[in-house]
């Protein structure tokens, strides 16, 4: 039995006892939720067991009108959810979320997500399909970021800008309330993109200047994902099948797309090493499963099966080949959460942590397959069907404002690092952190400030590879002008909410140490990144 089975069966046995637990506790948790909803009948004046605290709090009223009425039970709020405010921004954010800040009224299947858009409800369309569960929206993100600094002389390298861009079309059905298909949603989603990083121009390769790039492009349609869900329980247990990439789930928030450097958006960069995690706009077949224990914690599991190829333009330029016929192994991640809610103003915080292993063929960094540097023996690199990653997030809200216009304004502070294996992948490590700040400005409530910081090592075994290559004169293995070990970026960005709907945002990023190079001189760049939500 081979070491990824034997992974994948720890995993399941560790995971089963989470799982019918969930189940046990869904079942009393659907209970107080069902008992919730009939509490404005109930009499406010009856009598309260001693162990138990009366509270007050507002109970949904699908006519709009909140009613207050007294409950026996412990106290317990249910916090109005805000989803993120683009849409193809991970659909899974919706089963993230604790459940004493979801209602799901007498459905299992979570609110769909409903940003804030130019075009509310034209004609009435908008009403009226989400009033039988379907969700349609559309966006466009533009990115533009120019250098400000001379590039290094000597490398062919230059001073320039570029413009990076996507436009979406996101469906989400609620089947619960469409068919009466308890628990069960469907989510697709299409792209299409243009532009490249003006990063490239002045030597970096490792921390894109723009994440919107590549993969989705050169084609009108490409497609991004397309899965079921089934959601038991009213959040407890939540399946999802189907064409999902990896990194939608797993090492992933909301938060981090705020900025506009790869480095962070989407996922930290490194996470995207290995080609059998599956990234966005691309996507593998895949099974996910995720039940939460208690309210607070969470843990979730899958397969994704690794595909070669997988971001090349034969299988994969409109993504809507669905065929296996390139799958060369699988990819088990396992992940942890706990969300909180601190304080009387109830700051949110997310902390994960996680591991994932593969057995799809990897090159490794340094050794033939008798053990010698490849570069020296002339030999093909050795082939390793095993590699892993393991990763630790957190992002905590640390200060709120009480803000109108806003009900999630406040100080977050956040950071994270994440691991590769150092013979497969060329990022051995990396570190970032920083803070996001939303209506810290009273009359700008829905304005953001962001500053990150990403560190990036490069696996010592690369970087050996490469000073061989150079001494011998061959071109480097991560596509680098001079052998790479470590370097760092810095961003600063701030959001302005122009209107309903339509965002802007200035942006500054610092590079040290270009693509990791120390011969490459410091650079700075400048540009903005734009949304429009259109419904």
């Amino acid at each position: 039995m081979s070491r990824v089975h034997l992974h994948a069966a720890f995993c399941l046995a560790t995971f089963l006892p989470s799982c019918a637990i969930a189940q046990s506790l869904g079942a009393t948790g659907t209970t107080a939720q069902n008992e919730a909803a009939r509490a404005p009948s109930a009499s406010s004046t009856g009598s309260v067991p001693s162990n138990r605290t009366r509270s007050t709090f507002h109970i949904y009223n699908p006519a709009g009108k909140i009613t207050q009425v007294r409950v026996t039970a412990p106290p317990q709020t249910i916090p109005s959810v805000v989803w993120p405010s683009e849409n193809s921004e991970l659909p899974s954010e919706r089963v993230n979320t604790p459940l004493n800040q979801i209602y799901f009224g007498k459905e299992w299947v979570p609110p769909l997500p409903h940003p804030e858009a130019i075009l509310t409800d034209p004609f009435g369309w908008n009403t009226w399909l989400r009033d039988r569960g379907v969700a349609i929206m559309m966006d466009t993100t533009n990115e533009f970021s120019g250098a400000i600094t001379s590039p290094t002389p000597g490398y062919g390298l230059r001073q320039g800008s570029s413009n990076a861009g996507q436009y979406s079309l996101e469906n989400d059905i609620d089947w619960e309330k469409l068919a009466n298909v308890r628990g069960f949603s469907t989510h697709a989603l299409v792209v299409g993109r243009y532009g490249i990083p003006a990063s490239r121009m002045f030597g970096d390769n490792l921390n894109p200047s723009s994440e919107i790039y590549g993969a989705g492009g050169n084609v009108v349609v490409h497609l991004v994902y397309a899965y079921a869900e089934e959601t038991i329980a009213k959040g407890r247990v939540d399946l999802a099948g189907g064409r999902i990439p990896f990194l939608n789930d797993f090492s992933s928030s909301p938060l981090y797309c705020t900025f506009q450097n790869n480095a962070f958006c989407g996922n930290p960069k490194a996470s995207s090493d290995n080609l059998s995690h599956s990234s966005y706009p691309d996507a593998s077949w895949a099974f996910r499963v995720r039940t939460r224990p208690t309210i607070s914690t969470y843990i979730q599991t899958g397969v994704y099966f690794a595909q070669a190829g997988i971001y090349g333009n034969t299988q994969y330029r409109t993504g809507f080949k669905f065929n296996g016929a390139d799958i060369h192994g699988e990819a088990i991640p396992v992940e942890a959460g706990w969300e909180p809610l601190f304080g009387k103003d109830k700051l949110p915080g997310h902390y994960k942590v996680g591991y994932a292993f593969d057995n799809a063929p990897h090159k490794d960094n340094y050794y033939d397959r008798n053990g010698q540097p490849y570069v020296i023996s002339g030999l093909p690199a050795r082939v390793l069907n095993y590699s892993w990653s393991a990763w630790a997030l957190a992002d905590q809200m640390v200060l709120r404002h009480h803000v109108r216009g806003n009900t999630d304004a406040g100080l977050i502070l956040m950071g994270g690092m994440y691991a590769n294996s150092p013979r497969t992948q060329l990022r051995g490590q990396q570190y970032f952190a920083g803070l996001l700040d939303s209506g810290f400005w009273p009359s700008r409530p829905l304005d953001t400030i962001g500053i990150n910081f990403s560190y990036v090592r490069v696996s010592k075994t690369a970087t050996q590879t490469e000073r061989l290559q150079a001494l011998y004169g061959m071109p480097l293995m991560g596509g680098s002008l001079t052998p790479q070990t470590f370097g760092e970026v810095l961003e600063a960005i701030y959001r302005i909410h122009v209107m309903r709907g339509v965002t802007f945002a200035p942006d500054f990023q610092y590079f040290f140490r270009p693509g990791a190079q120390k011969a490459l001189k410091d650079a700075a760049m400048l540009g903005f990144k734009s949304h429009i939500q259109f419904f």
